[in-house]
């Protein structure tokens, strides 16, 4: 049932330790090691989190782009998230949901978390291409009650190909897009793409100095439980193709 969905949440006095901000963070590593630390996140009902102010949802919010041009899409009628539908997005991604071996409690939780992430992105597109993979920046909205509930960790991948297609029917109008185009769309964008159009910039410097060009995960897409451990093995090493790491981008 949709009502018993549990995703990923940590206590927002958690954010607060490490220095609340609205907007942008580009100072990801000091908040990552207290978001990912043993024990700081836990799963409670997506009806529950959505409504209250002391826990924030953690979402990774995923921006691919090649040769200075983003991959964008508008959110059809199909979309989970009502509240987004029609509008213009420049990233993929959504909620963490539980699975019987995610090591909530141990050094191993930051892996799992990477290998949703890697599954979140294989259930709505294909990347059919080899990619970097960085943690360019933390979103925080308080502006709203939707956004005071949820954190968004934005990964920024760059392809070395633009070798992508939708596997969801809710992806419309998907294409790539040079950062003059998206600000002409800006005012159709979601609230985090429009936060993330402006520094667009910063997190492409950081992710085009990160790590080298890995090859393309051969990430299967999960049967109905949706079970991490079906997806990817722990250590996310793929077969013959070694690791992909997800790092905070150099400085």
């Amino acid at each position: 049932m949709a009502g018993q969905e549990k995703v990923l949440v940590i206590e927002r006095k958690i954010l607060e330790e490490a220095g609340m901000f609205n907007g942008l963070m580009f100072d990801v590593e000091r908040y990552l090691r207290k978001l990912f630390a043993p024990g700081a996140a836990r799963f409670m009902l997506r009806s529950d989190a959505e409504k209250d102010a002391d826990y924030k949802q953690l979402i990774p919010y995923v921006i691919i782009s090649h040769k200075g041009k983003y991959l964008s899409y508008v959110r059809g009628k199909r979309a989970g998230e009502t509240r987004l539908v029609g509008l213009r997005s420049i990233g993929i991604g959504g909620h963490i949901n539980p699975v019987d071996d995610m090591p909530l409690f141990s050094n191993d939780f930051y892996e799992a978390y990477l290998a949703a992430v890697e599954r979140e992105v294989a259930e709505e597109i294909s990347v059919e291409t080899s990619h970097t993979d960085c943690v360019a920046a933390l979103l925080n909205d308080e502006s709203n009650e939707v956004g005071s509930v949820h954190l968004g960790i934005v990964h920024h991948w760059i392809l070395k190909a633009p070798e992508v297609a939708r596997r969801e029917q809710m992806i419309t109008q998907m294409s790539f897009m040079t950062p003059a185009q998206l600000q002409q769309l800006r005012d159709s964008m979601e609230t985090w793409s429009q936060l993330c159009l402006a520094g667009l910039a910063e997190m492409t410097k950081k992710a085009a100095s990160h790590n080298p060009i890995m090859p393309p995960p051969k990430v299967q897409i999960p049967s109905p439980d949706r079970s991490l451990s079906s997806v990817v093995p722990k250590g996310r090493r793929m077969e013959g193709r070694g690791h992909i790491n997800s790092k905070p981008c150099p400085e």
